[in-house]
């Protein structure tokens, strides 16, 4: 890993190469404090008063910091894994689908993504993490074409969504094609003796989800998927040794200090690139930067999946943080870094010798996320305006079954095929077209903002394709950070920064009608 910052005038300010300056100063003056005050030994004996600024009790802190002890105790249970994946290929499964969302699908599909099966020692991994019937329907028919082992995974066991995915298979699958994956004690845990699934794998109630990669949450699919897990938690240890060193020399501290430095300067815009096989890893960690920082006003916004643009266009609010396999070295994303620095961004580089590092990488980017954490003087371990959106989305199912419809809202305006919908007293004025509304949004747009478009459609690569030239064009027009997200699953992502981080977003959402609902076998509602 780099740090970058060499004087130049850019887009970045005329003063870039002085700003980048401070931030190396800000960055170093916070390791000496925390060498000083002893926080790595503090970080690992779960010390909460780490976070004293938060105003949480020490106690409440430090009862959410088991993924401290992951890469060890899963390293006690890589046989136990091992004979699941093996008892599964043995009894004739080629597929393993996860049914989950947030931190329960996000570590699983970057295992998906990154490692392939090898032949006949695992599963085709797919995820669902989608409730738009089209998602649903294909995944459901991917599952019938060869024979699918499911995991049902929610810490909690009450999230609503993989609630609903496992009724939509049940109906095309018997129960001892399931596995549940959750907590002790909870409701899931119950279906799962009840319908007397294959078996339960539980978790340690002390990991939050966006924090438990490296549990069974994220090892379990691996597993299946045919992942050599002694690799992955070989290189996750080393990680882990190397985050007990002091402050200076500590790799996830230094991480950590740059970006909640950066933060407090302005830069909150965390702009994460990767190479190609990476790309998950992007989704992975927007949701623990987003849902551990944005809160009580401030936070990082993480920016990921952007495409890589000229040095020039980058605005004053941005740091970024370069990942890359060795093997797939990009000329291009270098002489980009190299360009970022000379016009006095800050960069950040790690280079990965391979998907086996990713292991270190969890531990790296979760001691990072918690040291930002006590920068910003917050909580990194609670979310507690995702739990708002988990009771609303009750609320509204609890009014859809008593009324057989949910609340109606009229559009500010509408076209055939096309509608708006928003708050006129924000647009300013009543828009006479939908492309007039859409301009208007992005009139609200100014310099420190990040324009977020979330979409409740099919994840397709088309359209994905289109949605991100939006973003291109956006940033580029305007000079500013973009998002994109695909509901719900950015509402177990990135919609607590939404929520309760800093009031900088201008949000876009893009909802579709299906062509064809599905209903959820055993509720009065559908998909």
């Amino acid at each position: 890993m780099t740090n970058a910052g060499s004087a130049g005038s850019s887009s970045a300010g005329t003063d870039g190469g002085v700003a980048a300056g401070r931030l190396q100063a800000a960055v170093e003056e916070r390791l000496g404090a925390w060498e000083a005050d002893r926080v790595a030994q503090r970080l690992w004996s779960k010390d909460g008063t780490l976070w004293a600024a938060s105003g949480k009790a020490p106690d409440a802190l430090a009862a959410w910091m088991g993924w401290l002890d992951l890469p060890a105790a899963m390293t006690d249970r890589i046989q136990e894994l091992t004979h699941l994946r093996d008892d599964i290929l043995r009894d004739g499964y080629r597929r393993a689908g996860v049914l989950g969302m947030g931190g329960s699908s996000l570590a699983p599909e970057l295992f998906s993504r990154s490692f392939e099966a090898p032949p006949d020692q695992g599963a085709e991994l797919r995820i669902l993490d989608s409730t738009h019937p089209e998602a649903v329907r294909g995944f459901r028919e991917w599952a019938r074409s060869a024979r699918t082992f499911f995991c049902v995974s929610s810490k909690s066991g009450t999230t609503t969504e993989p609630n609903a995915y496992h009724a939509a298979m049940a109906e095309v699958a018997p129960a001892l094609d399931f596995l549940a994956i959750t907590d002790p004690g909870t409701p899931l845990a119950d279906l799962a003796r009840a319908q007397e699934f294959r078996g339960i794998v539980e978790g340690p109630s002390d990991v939050g989800g966006r924090y438990s990669a490296l549990s069974v949450f994220g090892l379990v699919p691996a597993a299946l998927h045919g992942v050599d897990l002694g690799g992955l938690l070989e290189r996750a240890m080393a990680m882990a040794d190397a985050c007990r060193r002091p402050a200076s020399r500590n790799p996830g501290l230094r991480l950590g200090a740059f970006m909640g430095e950066a933060a407090r300067g302005g830069r909150d815009k965390l702009t994460i690139l990767t190479s190609p096989r990476l790309a998950a890893f992007g989704d992975w960690v927007e949701q623990l930067i987003a849902e551990s920082t944005g809160k009580a006003g401030t936070g990082i916004v993480p920016v990921v999946g952007e495409a890589p643009a000229p040095a020039e266009v980058y605005a004053a609010d941005r740091c970024f943080v370069f990942l890359a396999l060795a093997s797939e070295a990009d000329p291009a994303l270098s002489r980009l870094a190299l360009d970022l620095k000379r016009l006095g961004h800050p960069v950040e580089e790690i280079v990965l010798a391979d998907a086996f590092d990713l292991g270190a990488e969890f531990v790296r980017w979760e001691v990072a996320t918690a040291a930002a954490g006590i920068v910003l003087g917050i909580d990194p371990f609670d979310q507690p305006n995702v739990q708002e959106s988990k009771d609303a989305t009750k609320a509204l199912l609890a009014a859809y079954a008593e009324q057989g419809a949910l609340p109606a809202s009229a559009p500010i305006v509408a076209e055939t095929g096309l509608s708006a919908y928003a708050d006129v007293r924000v647009l300013g004025d009543a828009p006479v077209s939908v492309d007039g509304a859409v301009r208007q949004l992005l009139d609200l747009v100014g310099d420190g903002d990040y324009f977020a478009i979330l979409a409740y459609v099919p994840k397709d690569p088309d359209l994905e394709a289109r949605l991100q030239q939006v973003r291109r064009r956006v940033r580029d027009a305007l000079g500013v950070a973009t998002t994109l997200g695909f509901g719900p699953r950015f509402l177990h992502s990135t919609g607590q920064l939404h929520k309760g981080g800093p009031p900088s977003g201008v949000f876009l959402q893009i909802t579709a009608e299906p062509r064809k609902d599905l209903p959820i076998p055993g509720w009065e509602e559908t998909f």
